[in-house]
């Protein structure tokens, strides 16, 4: 049983990365994925002179250079920051890797080499480790070069379970996009070269990713071969880690992690040989096996809360069928207005989580008419003020029907909101312009468009034409006009 480490979240916020590149287009590659993976002060500059310049005025935590570069190439570049900002961290890429350039640029303190063209996740990977090793070791320098060694190795450790920690935190997506991240992060933590992720049910093993130089020998040859060893991770429940110059499947390492949740395996995680041909190492193993705790906890909770979810959903489902047999129009009205403002929060280009909320608000839109009664809700003609007074209550009940649950906080709010008018003249709240939650914009929109072009009881549909010739008309008073352009433009495409 190995013992778990306690595990610090160092914060990557404003550590400031130059990028000394003389091709735009690779500077540009890098900066975009350092902004996307975390909150990083990023500058650029194009040769070694601009970039001694740059760190002359304000030093940097971490360097990514290209060695050649007009004017003052990278070899050049490190031995000046050397002397200038020994703290700076230095890594070096380039086209034409050398042995002997690698040595000599390690010797003079760079902290890693890489090949062009790179794995751009394998950059990452590293940026990330290296300048959680500076954050922990800041401030804890000991005077013994023995225990600064023994300092750093456990600096490293906390720092990749601390990236293994971070990188299944908020992972999104679903168990194929989350089986992907498993395999890629093995592959990056141990620096292994063949990976496969193995779903296990009903006594059988089915191979769902391989990652090997010999795909088309991976599943006929390979897997047969260490069936065994996988019968053994399935029987003890536990990793295992073999080492063997004889057998091909195995040389000359192979890890075999198991996938569990509730103590059940689901999958297997077998990862074979380090890319410079040692044999992994029991930190190695250590890294596995929290990778792989992590990673099932990770679909315990995404399996949990789906099952939650859509549990709170058939309830809901449930109410709007209610409506339904009372009134045929609400249901088919819901999933109109549904489909109709998704399409314009993607011509919005909304995000995949904005839509999620959208599709929710969309089919629980009119909940709240539930608690309205049949003689308003059916009445063959025009509501008086008493009766539109009772009708506009239903944002505000179909609000407090969904306030209990805490999944549903924002859907909540699109639907309270999307009787509110660009103008201030809606309800429940007058609300207008941008203090009316876009997402309730759109709804406002989809919502009237559909209420327009069918039959309702005191009133037959409009045409087309006419109920776009109402949305342009109340564009910026009742309806935000940018919503308005978007969907008229949709309006006309094919679905």
């Amino acid at each position: 049983m190995m013992q778990s480490l306690q595990i610090e979240e160092v914060q990557n916020s404003n550590k400031r990365i130059l990028i000394v590149d003389d091709y735009p287009p690779t500077r540009q590659l890098i900066s975009d994925a350092l902004n996307q993976s975390g909150y990083y002060e990023i500058s650029e500059a194009e040769n070694g002179r601009e970039a001694l310049d740059k760190c002359s005025h304000n030093p940097f935590d971490l360097v990514i250079s290209d060695v050649m570069m007009p004017g003052m190439g990278g070899m050049e570049l490190l031995n000046r920051l050397r002397e200038m900002s020994p703290e700076t961290s230095v890594i070096m890429i380039t086209a034409h890797p050398a042995l002997e350039l690698t040595v000599s640029a390690m010797k003079k303190g760079a902290i890693d080499f890489l090949k062009k063209p790179f794995n751009i996740d394998d950059l990452l990977f590293k940026v990330h480790i290296y300048l959680n090793e500076k954050a922990l070791l800041a401030g804890n320098r000991p005077n013994r070069d023995i225990a600064e060694i023994q300092i750093k190795d456990k600096t490293k450790e906390l720092s990749v379970q601390g990236y293994i920690y971070d990188s299944f935190e908020n992972i999104e997506g679903d168990h194929e996009h989350i089986f992907k991240k498993i395999v890629d992060l093995s592959l990056n933590v141990v620096e292994g070269e063949e990976c496969s992720l193995l779903l296990y049910d009903s006594g059988v093993l089915k191979p769902n990713i391989i990652r090997s130089p010999h795909n088309e020998n991976y599943e006929s040859r390979t897997i047969p071969a260490l069936k065994q060893i996988f019968h053994e991770v399935v029987t003890k429940k536990e990793a295992l880690m073999i080492h063997s110059s004889e057998h091909p499947e195995i040389a000359p390492s192979l890890i075999c992690a198991p996938l569990m949740i509730r103590n059940n395996i689901f999958g297997i995680l077998c990862i074979r040989k380090k890319s410079n041909r040692e044999s992994f190492t029991t930190k190695d193993l250590h890294y596995i096996v929290s990778l792989t705790k992590r990673a099932s906890l990770n679909l315990e909770n995404k399996i949990l809360y789906e099952s939650v979810y859509n549990n709170v959903l058939d309830t809901f489902r449930s109410l709007i069928a209610s409506i339904q047999v009372r009134d045929h129009y609400t249901e088919e009205h819901c999933s109109r207005v549904t489909k109709l403002s998704v399409r314009i929060a993607e011509g919005l280009h909304c995000t995949e989580k904005e839509i999620e909320s959208l599709k929710i608000a969309g089919m629980l839109h009119d909940v709240g008419k539930i608690a309205i009664p049949d003689s308003v809700l059916l009445k063959p003609d025009r509501l008086t003020f008493e009766e539109f007074t009772i009708i506009k209550t239903h944002p505000d009940v179909g609000e407090q029907i969904l306030k209990p649950i805490l999944l549903f906080d924002q859907e909540r709010d699109i639907i309270r909101h999307h009787h509110e008018r660009w103008d201030g003249k809606g309800y429940p709240e007058g609300l207008a312009g941008t203090d009316i939650p876009v997402l309730s914009r759109i709804l406002a929109v989809a919502d009237s468009f559909d209420a327009m072009t069918n039959n309702r009881p005191y009133r037959q549909a409009m045409e087309m034409n006419a109920a776009i010739v109402e949305l342009e008309r109340n564009r910026n008073s009742q309806f935000d006009g940018q919503i308005v352009d978007v969907f008229l433009k949709l309006i006309h495409q094919p679905q």
